[in-house]
């Protein structure tokens, strides 16, 4: 497999992820700042953000049956990234809390149902068109970074409601970016050939999988949620907040670069148990509310409580689920690890930031020690 970005066909999915997450760089950490200056209560940015999720994980099974089912992949990827413009676009007038809340609810599930499609489109075109996934996936993790300085910086000067304006824009480009996308027809199955149960993935080995992710990815909830406003309130200036941000992502950049020349020998369960155990520390260690220089070494830890359970889960689908499952797969999976499971953590979060503050990073301790038995279980049984 060629591993080069230079590649045709990885060239488009390069820059839809980078469109796609130049405009993540601002909601993943700033929604809850938009929010804020909106003047929503913390309980109420938890529930906005965890009924998002809960709307992704309604939608993303919705997305993978029109991408499992079109002639033309390309066809879902363009018609939820209208969808993720166009709820950014009608929250924006609006200044009632409650209307906030459950408009933020669901232009976040329009906007990020759009990850598992993306995921699943990609990693089949690199199996078909034999280039590597993870670089493309990389790059748009470094347009992570430049989305997430930038929006601090304009936090800083202009205040909460930047957020959205970047958001916005960077919606905008995911659209233009979703139409240069290769346009995945789909082959016809052979006469005769049987259908792919669904209940594949209610077998033991998919529901450890499936389980080690949704708690690992879960466990960033109060990080995902809280960090930015917990860090500003120690004193933290938006701009280090970013900076601390895309230290993580950075970290997560060399990692997803260089998985296809050194990690391929790890099997998945490893990579999660890997993910599951660097959780643990970060998240006990981010509780105690360290010194920056501190700080900046644990969001280094997130190539590995991120990406390695990312690439885990990613590496399950690809060795175990069917061609004709492959979105379905990833759509189970962002419902778990990016809806039910992130969702319940991330509800949570809301009250244990009002009665312990940084403190609160602790509990995620437990969601990530829980995926770890689920991996660690899943090195011990065959997979189908």
């Amino acid at each position: 497999m060629d591993g080069r970005i230079i590649h045709p066909a990885g060239i488009r999915f390069a820059a839809h992820y980078g469109a796609f997450y130049i405009a993540f760089g601002a909601f993943l950490p700033y929604l809850p700042v938009w929010l804020e200056a909106r003047s929503l209560s913390s309980e109420l940015i938890g529930i906005a953000l965890a009924g998002g999720m809960i709307g992704r994980t309604l939608l993303a099974p919705v997305g993978a049956a029109w991408m499992d089912s079109a002639s033309r992949r390309r066809d879902a990827v363009i018609g939820f990234a209208w969808a993720g413009l166009a709820g950014f676009l009608l929250m924006s007038p609006f200044r009632d809390a409650a209307l906030l809340t459950i408009l933020a609810a669901l232009a976040g599930a329009l906007f990020s149902a759009q990850i598992p499609l993306m995921d699943a489109f990609a990693a089949w075109s690199s199996r078909k068109e034999g280039f590597a996934f993870g670089p493309q996936r990389a790059f748009g993790s470094a347009m992570f970074i430049i989305g997430n300085i930038a929006t601090g910086a304009l936090i800083s000067r202009y205040g909460g409601e930047a957020a959205l304006v970047w958001m916005t824009a960077g919606a905008a480009l995911a659209v233009a970016a979703a139409y240069f996308l290769p346009v995945g027809e789909r082959d016809k199955p052979a006469p005769g050939t049987d259908p792919i149960p669904f209940s594949l993935l209610l077998t033991p080995p998919f529901m450890l999988a499936l389980g080690a992710s949704a708690l690992i990815q879960s466990s960033h909830g109060f990080y995902y949620v809280f960090s930015a406003i917990a860090w500003q309130a120690q004193g933290i200036p938006a701009e280090t907040v970013g900076v601390l941000w895309s230290t993580g992502v950075l970290a997560e950049i060399i990692f997803l670069t260089v998985s296809g020349r050194y990690l391929m020998r790890f099997q998945p369960g490893q990579l999660m148990l890997i993910a599951a155990a660097a959780a643990v520390i970060r998240w006990s260690l981010t509780a105690m509310s360290p010194a920056l220089p501190l700080l900046f070494l644990l969001q280094i830890s997130h190539a590995l409580t991120f990406a390695a359970a990312y690439l885990g889960i990613l590496r399950f689908a690809a060795d175990n689920a069917p061609d004709r499952l492959q979105a379905s797969t990833q759509a189970a999976n962002s419902a778990l690890s990016g809806g039910i499971a992130l969702a319940a953590v991330s509800a949570l979060s809301g009250p244990a930031y009002d009665h312990f503050g940084t403190a609160g990073f602790a509990f995620m301790a437990i969601p990530a020690a829980a995926g770890g038995i689920c991996a660690l279980l899943l090195l011990r049984r065959r997979t189908p």
